[in-house]
């Protein structure tokens, strides 16, 4: 079963909505059901600087001084989950070449941990993923190579994700079912995964 998923490293609903996935879909594996992701790069914010900026400074200049207390508030739900956002350090940035890591990871098959480190990196560490020094640590960690995806084969993979008309992430793009926007419940994410196995299933028995 095939999922493609739609995602920014720095979108705290794309890194609630990616853990809630991965837990619904490591229980399916356990029960030995494949599911294979593939992400799809969407930019939060296309063309911003990567010379990184303190995060909740940037959410009160762009949505006003309401905002870095929403955010703190969201950090308490997600805390609930086992997420520890920690807005105080994060470290606002542009996103094109963490996807690109991802993208040259999902060549080395670990496409989901390097996912996974970048969330982490952004939201609880509070590192510079727009940074090359940082990424090339995180690469080392994860145990990637990079340089497979060059800059140009990224940039039209981002407009082919602007084309299929999608303005907001996460969106879980799953074989043979409509797709999912937002974060999701894990146990929605479950039960529609489930659905896909035994339809994958049918399509595969006729």
């Amino acid at each position: 079963m095939k999922v493609q998923l739609v995602m920014d490293v720095i979108c705290v609903h794309s890194y609630l909505g990616y853990t809630r996935f991965t837990r619904a879909a490591d229980r399916l594996r356990a029960e030995g059901l494949p599911v294979a992701v593939e992400f799809l790069p969407f930019e939060l914010a296309p063309g911003a600087p990567a010379d990184g900026r303190p995060l909740l400074a940037v959410l009160e200049q762009t949505f006003g001084p309401q905002a870095a207390a929403g955010a703190l508030a969201f950090a308490e739900h997600a805390a609930g989950e086992g997420l520890r956002l920690e807005y105080g350090k994060a470290i606002a940035t542009g996103t094109f070449d963490a996807h690109r890591l991802i993208a040259d990871a999902a060549h080395q098959g670990k496409a989901e941990p390097m996912a996974e480190r970048l969330f982490r990196a952004h939201f609880t560490d509070g590192l510079h993923i727009g940074d090359p020094a940082t990424l090339a640590r995180l690469a080392a960690e994860v145990g990637i190579t990079t340089g497979h995806v060059p800059a140009a084969e990224l940039r039209a993979r981002l407009a082919r994700v602007r084309r299929l008309g999608i303005t907001g992430v996460p969106v879980f793009l799953i074989e043979n079912l409509a797709s999912l926007t937002g974060p999701q419940t894990e146990t929605t994410l479950l039960a529609v995964l489930r659905q896909a196995a035994i339809l994958k299933g049918e399509h595969r028995d006729h």
